[in-house]
């Protein structure tokens, strides 16, 4: 109660908001609604809660809490409280990005990220929870249980005097300075704060500078956003061939929002993807796979894949896929369309989707190439497929990392491929009892069902795992040998006696 008291009396949160309902906008007739917002948008400059008054908002689009959509209900508990500890210690916060985006779409958020004018040595000052993290662009992160509360200072435009040859691998100088880019543009040092203002035209699109704060609740708009939003347009803030070059990562950003949301991407953002794409190279494959597992993990894997193609994106990132999926009919690259289309499902479906089957499934068309290369005509076998597996991943791992567990798990999936067509009952039951069995038997409808002749063997796994013991017995001795038959010994050869 006191605290509640101590926000009311110093600015924290609003005492005629308190214990009322706040407004649905859709419950309010359009007419009304477009006299109120004038009004409302002409009054609040000169009524802004003093803490705001400090701020130059004489650029932006201010909506009050009549006219948007976003309820305190729908924001994290945890991220409120930062927002409130942070404006009673004295400073400026605000929700934005992502969370305000998808709020005002009516879509629930992945995540919730703070912006204010506290550096990270005060945030972390105040917050007992808080960790800074990052060397390029220093940002805190206040732990909260499972979930991360993101809070970052209001960065500034600066002209970056400390330039590093794209060219020189020694960047040793860097250490210790706040700002820094490379003789391309890239940025490598970004740690020069500024205000809400600059803060806004720092960010990358403006669907995701839009500012949300707990005073009076309003939305704050520098750069047009709220029009963007509403429009279904992904614009770049700025000159998109300079924004590029200072992050190319802005590039599969693009992408992927633009799949995940269903926008356009505006014309003078989207011609420079094509031409600005090969900035990729420059992009260090450890930072590149954890991009690429966003745009599969977002639940529209199946657009975006298309986007990259498209966009001509796909050949930094998969060129071996791209060469071999060519022909939209063949087995190869209907496998890679169900595998995404599964991916999609099982997110639809509130269920994980683990890295290792994604690029098992992205990797499979130039690893079945390969395989076919190195076996001709003859079956293909374990060691051939090893042999395959190896030079396929080596040549992936020259544009996106992949981690060691996740290879492994790769290599595990491809190998029980060919051991699920199971000769006698021993390989079934030692195959059903791999800790990648199910995995692969998921692979293995998949390769079926994409049009590859596999002679019945994923229905039969199918039937086996349905069947009660008695079945399951009966279908395992049609294979052959019985599951209780003890492998044959070898024999040594006896080492003839040295004289």
């Amino acid at each position: 109660m006191l605290k509640k008291l101590k926000r009311v009396l110093f600015g924290g949160v609003e005492a005629s908001h308190i214990g009322e309902p706040e407004t649905n906008p859709s419950t309010v007739p359009r007419s009304q609604r477009t006299k109120k917002s004038a009004a409302a948008t002409e009054a609040i400059p000169g009524n802004l809660p003093e803490r705001l008054e400090e701020l130059d908002l004489s650029t932006a689009r201010i909506v009050p809490r009549e006219e948007h959509c976003i309820s305190r209900k729908q924001i994290s508990p945890n991220a409120l409280k930062a927002l409130y500890r942070l404006n009673d210690a004295g400073f400026q916060a605000f929700l934005v990005g992502g969370g305000v985006r998808d709020l005002l779409l009516k879509s629930t958020p992945k995540d919730f990220d703070i912006s204010t004018n506290a550096t990270p040595e005060e945030v972390r000052q105040l917050f007992r929870n808080a960790r800074i993290i990052g060397r390029r662009f220093k940002i805190v992160h206040l732990t909260f249980g499972r979930e991360i509360i993101e809070v970052t200072t209001f960065r500034a435009h600066h002209n970056a005097e400390n330039e590093f040859d794209d060219a020189a691998g020694d960047r040793h100088g860097i250490k210790g300075l706040d700002s820094a880019h490379s003789n391309s543009g890239m940025i490598l040092r970004d740690n020069v704060y500024g205000s809400i203002n600059e803060d806004a035209l720092r960010r990358d699109f403006t669907i995701n500078a839009l500012y949300y704060t707990t005073n009076r609740f309003l939305v704050i708009d520098f750069t047009s956003g709220l029009e963007d939003l509403e429009n279904g347009l992904i614009r770049m803030i700025g000159d998109p061939a300079i924004r590029f070059r200072e992050d190319p990562v802005r590039l599969l950003r693009a992408i992927r929002f633009s799949a995940k949301l269903d926008f356009n991407i505006e014309q003078n953002t989207r011609l420079q993807i094509d031409q600005l794409a090969y900035l990729l190279e420059s992009i260090s494959p450890a930072r590149l796979f954890d991009e690429t597992i966003k745009l599969f993990v977002g639940g529209k894997a199946v657009s975006t894949f298309a986007l990259l193609r498209q966009y001509k994106v796909a050949s930094y990132l998969f060129p071996q896929t791209l060469e071999h999926t060519r022909d939209p009919a063949a087995p190869a690259s209907r496998l890679l369309q169900l595998a995404l289309e599964n991916t999609d499902t099982r997110l639809a479906e509130g269920k994980s989707v683990t890295p290792a089957f994604l690029y098992a499934a992205l990797l499979w068309p130039p690893l079945q190439a390969e395989l076919a290369r190195l076996s001709g005509d003859k079956p293909a076998t374990i060691p051939a497929l090893q042999e395959a597996a190896n030079k396929v991943i080596m040549a992936q791992l020259n544009h996106t990392a992949i981690p060691k567990r996740f290879t492994a798990a790769m290599r595990e999936i491809w190998e029980l491929q060919l051991k699920l067509r199971p000769r006698n009952a021993r390989s079934a039951e030692s195959c059903m009892a791999h800790p990648r069995f199910r995995a692969a038997y998921d692979f293995l409808l998949l390769r079926e069902e994409a049009g590859e002749e596999l002679h019945g063997a994923g229905s039969w796994w199918t039937r086996l795992q349905l069947a009660n013991p008695e079945q399951q017995q009966q279908m395992l001795q049609e294979l052959g040998t019985r599951s209780s038959a003890k492998p044959r010994k070898r024999r040594r050869k006896r080492q003839e006696k040295k004289e």
